[in-house]
Formats: C-alpha cells, sequence, structure tokens
C-alpha cells in the first residue's frame, strides 16, 4: 500500500517531471494561452501550466487542487505571478464551485485522476458560464486494440504508483457524456512518447 510519505512527498515530484515531459507541455504551450476571464483550473498540481497563461487576458485563476503536498511545491511559482491565484483545497466532485462563475476551464492530464470523473465534469460543466470554454489536454484509452489490451494489462499497477492514474479512460466521451459541447478536438500519439499514456486528446468545449 501507498504511504502518506509516498503521496505527500515523493507523488507531487514524479508527477510534476511526468507532466513535464517535453511533448506534454508543448501541448499545454498551444492550449492555455486562449483562457481568459475567470479560470478555474482542475488539478492545479504544482501549477505547470502557470507560465503559459496570458496574463493580460485573465482576471483570476481558482486553483482547485486537493493534495497538499502540490499545494506547497507550488506555492514558489505561484508568488510571482501577476495575477491573482486562489485556492480550492477540494476534489473537483464535492467542490463549492458557484453557478456559472467561470469564463473558462482548463483541464490537463487530470480527468485520469478524479476518483468520480462523471460528477466531477457535471459540476464543472455548471459552474461555467453561458458562452464559456473548457480547455482540455489529457492521455486515455488507444483506438488500437493492442495498445488498449496492454493499458488494461498495466493499469491496476500503474494506478497507485501515479496517483490513481487510469491509462484506459476515454477523456472525449466523459466530457460530451457531462452534457458538454465539443467543439474542436485533435487526438493521436504524442511523439517520443509510450503508447501505452501516450494517446492524447485535446481541444475546446462548450457548456
Amino acid at each position: 500500500m501507498i504511504g502518506q510519505f509516498y503521496e505527500t512527498h515523493v507523488l507531487p515530484h514524479l508527477i510534476g517531471c511526468a507532466c513535464g515531459a517535453p511533448q506534454i507541455m508543448k501541448q499545454r504551450s498551444r492550449l492555455i494561452p486562449q483562457a481568459s476571464g475567470r479560470v478555474l483550473e482542475v488539478g492545479f498540481g504544482t501549477g505547470t501550466n502557470l507560465s503559459f497563461y496570458d496574463p493580460a487576458k485573465i482576471t483570476e485563476i481558482v486553483a482547485l487542487e486537493p493534495s497538499e503536498g502540490m499545494r506547497r511545491k507550488a506555492a514558489p511559482v505561484i508568488a510571482g505571478f501577476p495575477v491573482p491565484v486562489t485556492w480550492l483545497a477540494e476534489g473537483a466532485e464535492t467542490a463549492a464551485l458557484e453557478p456559472q462563475s467561470f469564463d473558462a476551464i482548463v483541464l490537463t492530464y487530470t480527468a485520469c485522476t478524479i476518483p468520480d470523473p462523471d460528477r466531477a465534469l457535471a459540476s464543472l460543466r455548471k459552474a461555467l458560464k453561458p458562452g464559456g470554454q473548457l480547455l482540455f489536454s489529457e492521455h486515455g484509452l488507444a483506438p488500437d486494440e493492442g495498445v488498449a489490451r496492454w493499458q488494461r494489462r498495466i493499469e491496476p499497477v500503474w494506478k497507485p504508483l501515479a496517483g490513481g492514474c487510469h491509462l484506459t479512460r476515454d477523456p472525449a466521451a466523459m466530457i460530451t457524456r457531462a452534457g458538454f459541447s465539443i467543439t474542436r478536438i485533435e487526438s493521436g500519439y504524442l511523439p517520443k512518447t509510450p503508447k501505452i499514456a501516450g494517446y492524447n486528446s485535446a481541444g475546446c468545449a462548450s457548456g
């Protein structure tokens, strides 16, 4: 069983390294500058996305992050950011989000770890203003059966070591099931990335 020390002190560093890989950072750099207004970032983690926001376009970032270890590691990054960043130390399923209160919601490499993604996404849709957008980039279930078979085999071992990360979730299907309308999506294997964790879907959805 993974202990509290691992989850608090080791896992944030491992996730920070994995989520900061060059191909992942390229996806972030294309997506995050599109955010504007009041932004909710789900699974803020160690603040990896922060440098990609355009401060001239946003008024506030609400950083949804239940992990104390992640929040502690992100603190120095937030300190120098020119736009207010407000912590919300809850999970997406249970967070007290005001209806229609965000212009943009950012979901990057987080849907794979949320314990109840359907409930979380339904809550996020209610929190999105009319005309707002969900910006997402997530890895998930591969379309090739050979790769998907290995994802299913490896997932039980992968999950506890990777903070609850699921390899076999379909992010586009989850987003649609929650009532969002996907307006743009690009899917494919990320270069120089193991296929079991490299099938990526990125795009934009409206509420």
